[in-house]
């Protein structure tokens, strides 16, 4: 048992008196209120990221617990579709058992689209009889995001099996609907589908919002939507919740939701709508049993200097310290390194692109968005085979199966920056194949092999220089202590930067490029893809 006095932050009743929360095994047994007392720090409910895709921060559960619970994160509503789409229901038990190993709420999801399409080459399937396996077996709090928004306004019978599954079990079902609107969005709303975190434009998240969805506002390190649709902090906070979806570990190393928190209230944001989307809303949404600060609850809670710039002194869980002034006292753990790796080194002719004498059909990349253009340019070729063109901004982009042996899928996109050398990763939303961009097609394949040799990893290929971050356990996460990753992986950045581009996250925009389900034009190991047709395009126009 133990004691701690403070300035208690009862967000349901929207009150802040002094007192002191009395823990005894891991439970809240008594908050006692004292007028008398003069507290300067100030003691409230733990964070919840609502929505995030723990093996985007390249590390793993235990790991990322390890990070979050720096910044205040007490739990977070993770969705592992994307080991799922390495290994399948392994994938998922991994992710589990590792995340049970720290003291950390992890709640996942089944992920309901794996493979996310029928356009691309994933390393598993789950069927609607392996989500109800899952349901069964595990305390799974929801069906994940339903990517396949096709499938449920054209009745799929294989996408409505799994919603109606969640539905028998009474569990809440999370959209994936960028730009959805009018009879479509109805549509995919009465499938029972009960939130969005795909929102770019304010009126597309209150059209959401009108139709029963609630919105989670997005701030992860390619995609950015906080500046976009903070004004829902103040007019629909019942409606919203906070989350990153894929944060890399370099920034969750400075911030996590706190940072939403903090930015929010300098917005001038009701400080009780703020903390209702940060720490009640997931728990009342996903039925969550994280603590409230009330008695008979878990003793989650953390305690901040003060309500403006919230700086995070400590983080308890359960009533175990995790964090104190900045540093995790969560202890590293032993973690195994499961894998999906089945392909040769390729040849630089397997990058070849005869000329056909049209013009070409190109992704056009932007910088903290996951959606892209399509934009048309003249060919440039040499010696019978299309080129990069660096003066423009060209480049050659490859799509590598990394279950099976075949020729990759080829394009181009601009907007990379690089002037010369080339890059890849094994991390390439959804089915995580090899994805790579290269100034030319000597120093593509150099990449491309590169990352095939460590079955998984991060690579920037400068000439003969090859700089290197494996990524052992499904070709997405390291198994490595969390910060000493964030720094090899702030290394990596650095050198893309110096080789010419720009991009705020250059990695984890390039895994976007392969993400068919968001518009309008990405690359599969099949080929170009065009989102908003939803069928394969010809490079040539």
């Amino acid at each position: 048992m133990y004691e701690i006095t403070a300035n208690i932050v009862d967000i349901i009743n929207h009150r802040i008196f002094p007192g002191s929360v009395v823990v005894e095994s891991g439970k809240i047994k008594q908050i006692i209120k004292d007028e008398s007392m003069k507290q300067k720090n100030y003691i409230l409910p733990g964070l919840i990221d609502s929505h995030v895709h723990i093996e985007s921060s390249m590390l793993v559960p235990s790991e990322f617990a390890r990070l979050a619970v720096t910044h205040g994160t007490v739990a977070t509503v993770s969705d592992p579709h994307e080991i799922a789409n390495v290994l399948g229901l392994d994938g998922v038990n991994f992710m589990i058992e590792n995340g049970n190993k720290v003291p950390f709420k992890f709640y996942f999801g089944a992920p309901s689209c794996v493979p996310a399409t029928t356009f691309e080459t994933s390393g598993a399937t789950i069927t609607a009889d392996d989500i109800r396996t899952l349901f069964e077996n595990f305390d799974l709090k929801y069906l994940s995001e339903m990517m396949n928004f096709p499938g449920v306004l054209y009745d799929f019978p294989d996408v409505l099996g799994k919603i109606n599954i969640a539905k028998e079990f009474g569990l809440p079902i999370d959209g994936h609907a960028p730009g959805l609107k009018r009879e479509q969005l109805k549509k995919y709303v009465s499938a029972g589908i009960t939130t969005d975190h795909e929102c770019f434009e304010l009126d597309e998240a209150i059209d959401k919002i009108y139709n029963g969805m609630k919105i989670l506002i997005r701030e992860g390190s390619a995609a950015k939507n906080f500046d976009t649709l903070y004004k829902l902090v103040d007019s629909r906070p019942d409606m919203c919740m906070f989350c990153s979806d894929d944060k890399h570990p370099d920034d969750l190393a400075v911030g996590h939701i706190n940072e939403l928190v903090k930015r929010a209230i300098a917005n001038g944001s009701d400080l009780f709508n703020v903390l209702r989307i940060a720490c009640l809303n997931p728990i009342l949404h996903y039925n969550l049993d994280v603590g409230l600060l009330r008695e008979s609850d878990d003793a989650d809670f953390i305690i901040v200097d003060n309500l403006k710039d919230f700086n995070v002194m400590k983080t308890y869980i359960k009533g175990q310290l995790v964090s104190e002034n900045g540093k995790t006292l969560i202890e590293s753990v032993h973690s195994s390194q499961p894998n999906n790796f089945n392909t040769e080194e390729k040849s630089v002719s397997d990058f070849h692109i005869s000329p056909s004498g049209k013009k070409l059909r190109v992704i056009e990349a932007l910088d903290c968005e996951l959606i892209t253009n399509e934009i048309i340019v003249e060919e440039k070729a040499e010696n019978g085979t299309l080129i990069s063109d660096v003066d423009n901004d060209i480049l050659k982009i490859a799509v590598v199966n990394r279950y099976q042996n075949t020729r990759p899928g080829l394009g181009f996109i601009k907007n990379f920056g690089l002037k010369q050398g080339a890059i890849a990763s094994s991390v390439g939303h959804d089915s995580h194949n090899i994805i790579a961009i290269g100034t030319s097609d000597e120093e593509l394949c150099n990449a491309v092999n590169a990352v095939i040799e460590m079955k998984g990893g991060m690579v920037v290929v400068d000439c003969n220089k090859i700089d290197k971050l494996p990524l052992p356990v499904a070709g997405l996460m390291s198994s490595d202590e969390g910060y000493s990753v964030a720094k090899k992986y702030t290394a990596l950045c650095k050198r893309v930067r110096e080789l010419g581009s720009n991009l705020h996250a250059p990695f984890m925009t390039l895994s976007f490029m392969a993400l068919l389900v968001i518009p309008h034009l990405k690359l599969s190991d099949k080929g170009l893809f065009d989102g908003n047709k939803f069928e394969f395009v010809d490079i040539n126009v």
